[in-house]
């Protein structure tokens, strides 16, 4: 497969990219739903299992999987619930995953799962079905976020899943949404470890008879560089036989080490590497003159980002804010959404962007992770991921998690990355070697092929096992 590095070696001498780049992944994909944008995705992609030394399979009949719901004996409650939001047969991750979550006694589990294949709904069957329903304020199951925005989803997930279970109440732990005066009064927590934290400590989570604990976007909370001392200090005040479920899109070794660590003997279900990205998703590249006339591409995107919805991902707050006054001054509608914001203006923000009252959304990193948004078309990386001391090296695993904001539930989706100079060139070739893609490049001085190249994608609505959504004819 010919890779990005070999194509380019300055941007002045950067190819054209004319002839058709193979689709990338090597799954097919079909949605199972019926459009309704709540079905899951249906993938060929290889599913690893390794049992914990615990467990083998005379533990669980189940062990080796399930091809429908009702073989896992879920109650009619959390069947209904299923149904209603017409999920109609596990996705493979969840054929592998559920039976080894729900066994007991509890086993741990490390999940590794892209988006749209399912994980949160497995985690939530898991904490609906540990949940003892005659006890509704009492907490028995916490999940862990990195961003009040993905608490909120995941609640909203599981009040959906779990709209026919009676006395079922979630909270969300975040900033600023629990009653100084009341305390946690709820069966289901979902919160960022910050503020759980500071629950506890001030005595107003009761945390002793959790069951379960789930750690969403696993890679990024465990990070000893980023939120790891917390949800370390967290674990240590929760019960020490409670059953704990670590799911992400990816796990680095160094990761993978401590979540080890952190969730002994558990089982481990993961995709092979090369699976991980995602093939409902056009990976594209732009080929930009120089820095300065990014913005001036940007602009020029704008038809083509409002078919459906965009998110625009940049570096900084500074620059996302500049970005937005400048496109705003040019008469172009556009929304940020970046850490500096308070709580209750971030959720009205992303209510406005999944409503569609706003199409266009320039943000950081905070919404690369886990957040759902079904009528995102396509994404893109102003800026390339980067990570360590002076942005010396490719963010491979943020890429991976951004571009994962579009083609949802088996749509497909457009991803653009800018480039400009030789470091931002070798970044995203280091990146499309590392998940073995092909990039299909656009460029800014034909418009009318690079609009026809995105608009090909955006305007197939679904996608199906023969598109090849790279593979576009000039």
């Amino acid at each position: 497969m010919a890779d990005l590095a070999s194509r380019i070696s300055k941007p002045s001498d950067a190819p054209a990219s004319d002839a058709p780049a193979p689709a990338e992944g090597n799954g097919t994909e079909q949605p199972i739903d019926d459009g309704l944008n709540r079905g899951l995705i249906e993938s060929s992609y290889d599913v690893e299992v390794k049992l914990s030394d615990l467990q083998n399979d005379t533990d669980n009949p189940l062990a080796s999987g399930v091809s429908s719901f009702e073989e896992l004996g879920l109650s009619k409650q959390i069947n209904d619930g299923l149904l209603a939001m017409n999920f109609k047969k596990p996705s493979k991750i969840q054929e592998k995953a559920l039976p080894l979550m729900l066994s007991n006694p509890p086993r741990n589990m490390i999940a590794q799962s892209q988006s749209g294949t399912g994980k949160t709904a497995a985690f939530v069957l898991t904490v609906l079905s540990r949940v003892d329903f005659t006890q509704p304020t009492q907490p028995q199951a916490l999940l862990l976020a990195p961003s009040r925005e993905l608490a909120r989803q995941i609640q909203g997930v599981i009040k959906t899943i779990g709209q026919f279970c009676e006395n079922l109440i979630v909270e969300a732990a975040i900033p600023g949404s629990i009653s100084r005066e009341t305390g946690v009064k709820a069966s289901a927590v979902v919160g960022t470890p910050g503020t759980v934290l500071d629950l506890v400590r001030r005595r107003q989570f009761d945390v002793s008879k959790l069951k379960v604990l789930v750690i969403d976007e696993a890679d990024n909370m465990l990070d000893q560089q980023g939120m790891g001392d917390q949800c370390l200090r967290v674990k240590n005040m929760l019960p020490k036989n409670i059953q704990t479920l670590l799911f992400s899109a990816t796990f680095p070794d160094k990761v993978m080490n401590y979540a080890r660590k952190f969730a002994p003997n558990a089982n481990e279900i993961k995709l092979r590497h090369q699976d991980l990205t995602v093939k409902g998703i056009s990976q594209m590249y732009m080929d930009c003159p120089d820095e300065s006339k990014k913005y001036d591409i940007l602009c020029k995107l704008y038809g083509l980002m409002t078919i459906g919805s965009s998110v625009i991902f940049v570096k900084t707050r500074e620059s996302a804010n500049e970005i937005q006054r400048r496109m705003e001054a040019d008469g172009h509608k556009v929304s940020v959404l970046h850490g500096a914001y308070e709580g209750q203006n971030r959720d009205a923000l992303l209510d406005d962007f999944r409503s569609g009252r706003s199409k266009v959304l320039i943000t950081t990193n905070v919404l690369a992770r886990g957040i759902d948004v079904s009528s995102v078309s396509m994404v893109i990386n102003y800026d390339i991921p980067m990570k360590g001391p002076g942005d010396r090296e490719p963010d491979a695993e943020t890429y991976l998690h951004r571009i994962g904001r579009t083609g949802r539930f088996g749509r497909v989706g457009v991803s653009i990355s800018f480039v400009y100079d030789r470091k931002s060139f070798e970044a995203l070739s280091q990146i499309a070697d590392w998940y073995q893609i092909d990039l299909v490049q656009l460029s800014p001085d034909d418009w009318d092929l690079t609009e026809k190249k995105v608009q090909d994608v955006i305007k197939s609505s679904r996608a199906r096992p023969e598109y090849a959504p790279s593979a576009l004819g000039n």
